[in-house]
């Protein structure tokens, strides 16, 4: 079977200059803050991905508005895992974050957008930070 990279989704939710992020836990990444999001599943939208993890992770009632694409990256720093992320963003409408996958997530929090935000960060977290600030839409990593 022949190796190839997967494709990861993350969403930047932004409430009031707050962005959310959740601890890590388990998979790569492990310890480190990030967004909702997960694997783009076949022939699913990039908005269905997005609705379909925020409510798997953070809750159902979470409602969002003006979801769009971000930016993309090459995520290979968890070597020999290999990513494509799309990076999203979307503005909270209502409902409060809850833990729904507590073996992969320690919480959920809010954070001042323009820092202090907690460390480490996810590795794709940084260029959605970068990207809504300055409208780069391309990131490439190395290992």
């Amino acid at each position: 079977m022949q190796e190839r990279p997967k494709v990861g989704i993350g969403l930047l939710l932004i409430k009031d200059g707050m962005v959310l992020l959740g601890q890590r836990k388990g998979s790569h990444g492990a310890g480190e803050f990030g967004g909702a999001g997960g694997h783009l599943e076949l022939l699913e939208s990039f908005e269905d991905c997005i609705r379909r993890e925020l409510a798997e992770e953070v809750g159902p009632d979470i409602k969002i508005k003006n979801l769009r694409f971000l930016c993309l990256t090459n995520v290979t720093q968890y070597a020999p895992k290999h990513y494509v992320d799309i990076g999203m963003t979307a503005e909270w409408v209502s409902g409060e974050p809850t833990v729904m996958e507590p073996d992969k997530l320690v919480s959920w929090n809010w954070y001042p957008i323009d820092g202090p935000l907690p460390k480490p960060l996810f590795a794709c977290i940084p260029n959605y930070f970068i990207a809504y600030k300055t409208r780069q839409a391309y990131f490439t990593s190395h290992r």
